[in-house]
């Protein structure tokens, strides 16, 4: 029995020593320069401690999460970038919701090109068809483009309450996604009551392609992603029916999602090309209606932080699973996050780690 002791002893010993001597330490490598757009430079550049950073990676490194990648770009500069779990730097990733704001953008160069003349049109002015066949209304009449970018069309559309007749999921099961949206019942007055609406967005992803003349795709891949050199891109949807290309979600690397941050965070220019308006950016990440007491645009969320009595506002496109685009204007700062934790809460884990080590470690520098 005491020779067991021993041995049992000695194992759990044994493991304890092997657990410790396995546990991987993050180190630190610059991101590689590619003929991207993207300059790089070190962390050290910044001369702020570093700390919390070794630390938080090296916990990704050692705990279980669906991290997929986390790219930080500095002062128009990438100097964090790190992959997870088979993903890399070529490697597109579906980008679900985060979709949702790259359509305000394309919606913001439509106007600027007047293809569009206003936000304030009715989306009957250049959705042509289909037209609503069922409940009709004549508050239909009034649905806005802004309406349907500030989720707030009025009609039974909530992606967040299953008894809706407008949730997503229940209208991926129809035949006419568009139909069946213009066909629902209109519950508030337009533009009174903000609720997540993504069938809203489809329609406005069809309405500019209609005035256009163009897909959706076809539209993006013309006027912004071959202005910032974005070729490795695919659109998608997880339905197994056939869907359209408005309803269709796009796949970028995070290196060209950073492209999209820095847009924003460069008021709608990239590497001094103007691609989006100043007044557009502008306009679609200032809150224009609340969604669960969140600050709402046209289509971007504008969320606080909070440091040191300060409040930074951050303008952030959000996908599920953990999909984001984090722009701190006050920091001059993007953060790209790609995940795996579909319909999961622990899909907010990169907030955390904006909140925690991020913004703590680079206010540290502007102090």
């Amino acid at each position: 029995m005491k020779k067991n002791r021993k041995t049992i002893l000695f194992f759990i010993l044994s493991c304890v020593y092997l657990a410790s001597y396995a546990q991987q330490k993050y180190t630190y490598k610059q991101p590689i320069e590619l003929n991207d757009g993207w300059k790089t430079n070190s962390i050290i550049s910044q001369k702020t401690d570093t700390t919390l950073i070794h630390k938080a990676f090296t916990q990704l490194l050692n705990r279980e999460n669906d991290i997929h990648s986390i790219l930080v770009i500095k002062n128009n500069e990438l100097i964090i970038e790190e992959y997870y779990k088979g993903f890399s730097i070529n490697k597109p990733h579906d980008l679900r919701s985060v979709t949702k704001s790259i359509v305000s953008i394309l919606l913001g160069i439509a106007i600027d090109k007047k293809i569009i003349d206003s936000v304030d049109d009715p989306i009957s002015k250049y959705l042509k068809k289909p037209i609503p066949q069922k409940n009709i209304d004549s508050r239909k009449d009034e649905i806005s483009i802004k309406h349907l970018i500030t989720m707030s069309s009025g009609l039974d559309c909530n992606d967040w309450d299953k008894i809706s007749k407008g949730q997503e999921d229940k209208v991926y099961k129809k035949r006419d996604w568009l139909q069946y949206t213009l066909d629902l019942p209109i519950i508030n007055d337009p533009g009174t009551t903000a609720t997540y609406c993504t069938m809203g967005v489809i329609l406005t992803a069809e309405l500019i392609s209609q005035a256009s003349g163009l897909t959706i795709d076809e539209f993006a891949k013309q006027y912004l992603f071959n202005p910032l050199k974005i070729d490795d891109f695919y659109w998608s949807h997880t339905s197994k029916k056939q869907v359209i290309s408005s309803a269709k979600r796009v796949h970028l690397t995070s290196r060209d999602l950073a492209k999209i941050g820095q847009l924003v965070l460069n008021k709608g220019a990239w590497n001094g090309k103007q691609i989006v308006s100043k007044d557009w950016i502008e306009a679609s990440t200032t809150p224009k209606t609340k969604i669960t007491s969140l600050d709402y645009g046209y289509l971007w969320w504008n969320i606080p932080f909070k440091i040191n009595n300060e409040v930074l506002h951050a303008k952030i496109a959000t996908g599920n699973g953990g999909q984001y685009i984090m722009a701190l204007p006050s920091l001059n700062i993007v953060a790209i996050f790609t995940g795996g934790a579909y319909n999961s809460q622990n899909d907010k884990l990169p907030f955390a780690i904006l909140n925690d080590i991020i913004i703590p470690t680079f206010y540290q520098a502007k102090e």
